[in-house]
């Protein structure tokens, strides 16, 4: 089970779950203190801005990012649930929990992927960036991005609620 939060309900959300593994996507100068019970090594902690296009300044969501995060979904071994936290739980978090999904159950249509998204997470925006690049190196020809556009831009939100899920093989 994938949990998908916002920075602020890291701790809890962990506590609740007793998850063991932590994934943080945050841009830089933004802090995050890793819970106890999560091992350094189990807690994967991306720097990029929750962008779509360059910026000046700003980190852009990059395939070095998108490689990171599929390793540590793959060596996740699914015993225990894995958290997954941007600041505010609603783009770079749905965006990462949709891609490690499809990457684990390679033969889930996407399609049914992104609208069991939109049902769990009325708020979920996935960064298409990060859609992107993981289409491309999953070799979905297409199917992630307009399954994401397809569902669209989630409810205005300040903080999505967070929410759970499941992984389907």
């Amino acid at each position: 089970m994938i949990h998908v939060c916002s920075l602020s309900k890291v701790d809890e959300t962990v506590a609740r779950t007793g998850a063991q593994r932590l994934l943080s996507l945050l841009a830089a100068g933004t802090e995050v203190v890793r819970p106890a019970s999560i091992l350094a090594e189990n807690h994967l902690h991306l720097v990029m801005h929750d962008i779509a296009v360059a910026q000046e300044g700003m980190t852009m969501p990059g395939e070095e990012h998108v490689r990171a995060l599929l390793d540590f979904g793959y060596r996740w071994d699914r015993v225990k649930p894995l958290v997954v936290h941007c600041y505010a739980g609603v783009s770079r978090s749905t965006a990462s929990a949709y891609i490690i999904a499809a990457a684990l159950a390679p033969k889930r249509d996407e399609m049914e992927l992104a609208k069991t998204l939109r049902f769990l997470s009325p708020t979920a925006t996935p960064n298409p960036r990060l859609i992107a690049v993981a289409d491309m190196l999953l070799q979905r020809d297409g199917r992630m991005i307009a399954a994401i556009e397809e569902i669209g831009r989630g409810a205005d939100a300040f903080e999505g609620i967070p929410f759970e899920l499941d992984i389907k093989a």
